[in-house]
């Protein structure tokens, strides 16, 4: 193992955007044996081979900045997707957004019309949880 040791120093190696490029391959894959289009073939090698590229790389520099801007884009919507696994496992409290300033406001479940109040523009609206 020394070996691959001495032969990955000074490369990039794996980060989320080649993660998300190894994924986007098994995808890409599985479509293609279904469909047995060549053009998803060779869309398939390219993609694994830029992912190959971008590991053995030894400019880390470049290979960082590209992370980042992948980052950039994929963090809101991982957030998103989280943001709804959490409000979908709360059974106690009911999500609205405030009319003025759309912040999100958590209210208790079961507790009938309410008047609720923002914490940030001090709007008040009646909502039934």
């Amino acid at each position: 193992m020394n070996w691959l040791r001495n032969f990955m120093a000074g490369r990039y190696g794996g980060d989320q955007l080649n993660i998300a490029l190894i994924i986007l391959y098994l995808i890409l894959a599985m479509i293609a044996q279904i469909t047995q289009l060549w053009v998803i073939w060779i869309l398939e090698i390219l993609l694994l081979a830029f992912c190959v590229f971008r590991i053995l790389s030894r400019n880390v520099e470049r290979r960082y900045k590209e992370n980042l801007q992948f980052l950039k884009l994929w963090n809101p919507i991982k957030g998103w997707f989280q943001n709804r696994i959490i409000r979908a496992k709360d059974k106690t409290h009911r999500y609205y957004h405030c009319p003025k300033c759309k912040n999100t406001l958590r209210v208790p479940k079961g507790k009938g019309k309410i008047c609720i109040t923002c914490p940030v523009c001090k709007t008040e609206f009646i909502k039934k949880t």
